[in-house]
């Protein structure tokens, strides 16, 4: 029979980062199920780990240390944004968790973009109705990225007038109405959603602002080391969260509830995890006891039977507990959304992280430029 670890104990055995033990879980290489005494709590498989402890100590070499920072892996870029610790995700020394109860985008802006002035998004109006949803943020971003000024050489408070432009463009486009307030009313009124519907995107789009260095803020950096407008840092972050395993794992996870619904949790759980398809929605790599942002938001979310049914069963055979993305799905079912308002919601709140983190990639004046190992044929020597 196998034997389980605590968390401290994997930790103490591998002699890693909390996150570097998530990643090997996330990758399939530690076992890991729920604590049979305290199920809000994980184990880990010891043999696994005395397998990766062996293999650690042999040594690795500079190449596959650089290559394994790419994914999971240990920190690369130094930044005073955002990080997740003890399972926490923190803004500048904050919890997001706890700045969510009360803070607005705009407010969770100032503070991530370290901004002096009060920050508002403004939203053109317009006597025509525009065309809103993904093609459109699309759209406008890619405009203002082809007038857009370099953003090489310039102060941060300029950079973030840029950004506060960009994002109140796109909010337009993912559909928010035109004028004044805050950007989470804005919205609220374009989906004809309430005063309590109205809290719950703040609280959203707190909680998805930023999330250290994710494959859509990494792309944003990129694009801000060259030198880029601010908006074609903005229109990087977007084309990188479009993709099914970032921004559109809420609506993969709408095609693991319906076949739940249609052939039961428990048959549609091992036919994903069969076709070694990950289950959408459940487990992240930074938070193995639960995702924070999760918790946070369906608090005051009536989250459906379908998605309870299956939330429980998932738990029973995995482990694994709901991510940020269930939390999106549910919201969106709770208040009658569109049905790609959790992508929305992710580009709208994500783009404060994405231009915090261009503006600070500017102003180090540094250009991300790995290099790549080859592994393919080279000429014959003459």
């Amino acid at each position: 029979m196998s034997e389980w670890l605590t968390r401290e104990e994997a930790l103490e055995r591998l002699k890693v980062r909390a996150q570097t033990l998530y990643a090997y879980v996330s990758r399939g290489r530690i076992g890991v199920r729920p604590d049979r005494l305290d199920p809000r709590r994980s184990q880990y498989r010891a043999d696994d780990i005395a397998a990766l402890a062996t293999r650690r100590a042999r040594g690795r070499s500079p190449q596959a240390i650089a290559e394994s920072a790419i994914a999971w892996g240990e920190p690369a870029i130094s930044t005073s944004i955002s990080t997740v610790e003890h399972g926490r995700l923190i803004y500048r020394g904050r919890d997001a968790a706890v700045l969510s109860a009360t803070a607005t985008l705009e407010e969770t802006a100032r503070l991530l973009w370290a901004s002096g002035a009060a920050v508002s998004f403004t939203l053109p109006g317009s006597n025509d109705r525009p065309e809103t949803g993904r093609a459109a943020a699309f759209a406008r971003l890619a405009a203002l990225a082809a007038e857009g000024r370099i953003s090489l050489g310039r102060n941060s408070a300029s950079l973030h007038e840029d950004g506060a432009g960009a994002i109140g463009a796109l909010a337009l486009a993912l559909g928010a109405r035109p004028g004044s307030g805050s950007v989470h009313q804005r919205l609220a009124q374009g989906w004809a959603v309430d005063a309590a519907g109205a809290d719950l995107l703040r609280r959203a789009l707190v909680l998805l602002a930023d999330h250290e260095l994710n494959a859509s803020t990494f792309a944003a950096r990129v694009a801000a080391s060259t030198g880029a407008p601010i908006a074609a840092c903005l229109l990087a972050g977007l084309a990188t969260l479009s993709g099914p395993r970032h921004g559109g794992a809420a609506e993969a996870l709408m095609g693991l509830v319906e076949d739940a619904q249609r052939l039961g949790a428990e048959a549609a759980i091992g036919r994903w995890l069969g076709h070694d398809r990950p289950l959408p929605g459940f487990g992240h790599a930074l938070y193995p006891e639960g995702d924070p942002r999760a918790q946070a938001l369906l608090f005051g979310i009536d989250v459906d039977r379908g998605l309870v049914r299956l939330r429980d069963a998932v738990f029973a055979e995995t482990g694994m507990r709901p991510n940020v993305d269930f939390a999106l799905a549910a919201l969106t079912r709770s208040l009658h959304l569109p049905a790609d308002a959790p992508f929305r919601l992710f580009a709208l709140g994500r783009s404060v992280g994405w231009t915090a983190h261009a503006v600070e990639q500017v102003v180090s004046n540094s250009v991300i430029r790995p290099r790549a190992r080859y592994e393919g044929p080279l000429p014959e020597l003459t």
